[in-house]
């Protein structure tokens, strides 16, 4: 374990090299830097929140804590989030909208490049033309990185 802290009410935030963990009621999740959408701090409440990558359409997990001293946890995420993401591009569909092209991996180099879509708020991703846009964007940042 590189940095954990504790909340009032018992839930346990912890990283590894490897992996964000949180305990609560003694039940361990486990989500891989790779899998972290977004973390931030909230100054005035003390509170801590991480969300997981999610599938469109679906509600992403995620988990919130009240921590008086988060430590070094704060700077363990926002490290090793950062170090798990290869590539990130937005392209712009117009009026100001767009979608994110985003190649991730785990930080320690182990395992395979996952490639994924964000879309900007009012961006339909069953559109034919963002399908189109977003597919041809992916061929790009593939061959731009060279990776699969």
């Amino acid at each position: 374990m590189l940095a954990s802290a504790s909340a009032a009410d018992g839930t346990v935030m912890a990283g590894t090299r490897d992996a964000f963990y949180v305990v609560v009621d003694g039940d361990t999740r486990r989500v891989p830097w790779e899998q972290v959408e977004a973390a931030g701090w909230d100054r005035d409440t003390e509170t801590f929140r991480l969300s997981e990558v999610g599938s469109w359409g679906r509600e992403r997990p995620v988990h919130r804590a009240v921590l008086e001293h988060p430590g070094r946890l704060l700077e363990l995420v926002n490290e090793r989030v950062t170090a798990s993401i290869v590539l990130q591009r937005h392209v712009s569909l117009g009026r100001r909208q767009g979608l994110r092209v985003i190649a991730r991996r785990a930080p320690s180099g182990v395992g395979g490049v996952q490639w994924v879509y964000e879309y900007d708020e009012g961006v339909d991703p069953d559109d034919p033309a963002v399908r189109a846009a977003a597919r041809d964007a992916l061929e790009l940042a593939r061959r731009d990185v060279g990776l699969p």
